[in-house]
């Protein structure tokens, strides 16, 4: 006869599920535990420098701080209207206005057409990958200082000016001349030589997920090699894509802070918004509460700015 099966009143195979119920408790309690101790470092870390300083310059910027980060005497919301009616901080929107009228073009432009003559490299396409994407790897700060002390230095012996003095070109003073604006030739040139190649990783990727099949039927169908085959297959199952790269370069493009402070300095007719709310928040005044409100404006501009190209493009939406 064969034994017995257990029921649930058997002592036995109480203790065994109590057993096991306690072994999986404990695994996933070290698993807990495993995870907070690899985690827990970068959380402490975003909270201590990111989130805090955020909520701390929210604070500020409803309060008098003058020569200090302690809020002093509490002033409402005229921060706020002190710094959209400040000529200065709107002049800063202008210019950073312009400057992303020439780099988001650019950018995308330069980037997509790198994209696709490097995805069509049969031989070394890791080596030319690697040479476009290595300036990302620079400093802004360094890169900055190479422009302004090596290639547009205003001087004779600048590469840019050595290069039209061959054709008989004067030197130019490349970040003091207002009329014509030469300045932002350098500012738009080290930008593109640092950032080119992030987005071309980025097409690159996005070229990499269209299936040859696509392309194999539209040369069925008679669509010819170059600009149809682009313009009707390759473009648009670039979309997503396209729409990233748009909306992270114009965002860097509000970010802009290096390039402007140590090529051109704090000067009215070059300075974007981060360059203004520096000088405002660490320069002679150290006025902390006007610096914070217009820190948070730039914030919400951006975040505008951003939810209206997911509007317009319909970026994630279901298919993308």
């Amino acid at each position: 006869m064969s034994a017995p099966a257990k029921t649930s009143a058997d002592p036995a195979a109480t203790g065994e599920r109590q057993g096991s119920r306690r072994r999986r408790q404990k695994g996933i309690a070290g698993n807990a535990l495993w995870f907070w101790v690899f985690v827990g470092p970068f959380v402490v870390g975003l909270l201590i420098f990111s989130y805090l300083p955020i909520i701390w310059s929210l604070v500020l910027s409803f309060f008098e701080a003058y020569n200090t980060a302690t809020p002093s005497k509490f002033v409402g919301l005229r921060n706020y209207v002190d710094m959209l009616t400040d000529h200065n901080f709107l002049s800063s929107l202008g210019t950073f206005t312009i400057f992303a009228v020439f780099i988001v073009p650019l950018t995308f432009v330069l980037a997509l057409a790198l994209a696709l003559l490097v995805n069509q490299v049969k031989i070394a396409r890791a080596f030319f990958r690697s040479v476009f994407f290595l300036p990302t790897a620079c400093s802004y700060v360094v890169a900055s200082l190479i422009w302004k002390l090596s290639i547009f230095n205003g001087v004779r012996f600048g590469l840019a000016n050595t290069v039209l003095g061959w054709f008989g070109v004067e030197n130019i003073a490349w970040l003091s001349t207002v009329d014509p604006p030469w300045y932002w030739i350098p500012l738009v040139t080290v930008r593109l030589w640092l950032q080119l190649g992030f987005y071309m990783i980025l097409f690159i990727a996005g070229l990499q997920r269209i299936s040859p099949t696509l392309y194999e039927a539209a040369y069925v169908d008679g669509a010819k090699p170059g600009w149809q085959v682009f313009r009707y297959i390759t473009l648009p199952q670039l979309r997503a894509t396209s729409v990233a790269v748009l909306i992270l370069n114009l965002i860097a493009a509000y970010q802009a802070f290096d390039e402007f402070y140590n090529l051109v300095g704090n000067v009215n007719y070059a300075r974007p918004p981060l360059v203004y709310l520096y000088g405002i928040s660490l320069g002679s005044i150290q006025d902390l509460g006007h610096g914070s409100a217009g820190a948070l404006i730039l914030a919400v501009i951006i975040m505008l700015v951003t939810l209206l190209q997911n509007r317009i493009f319909g970026f994630g939406k279901a298919g993308d």
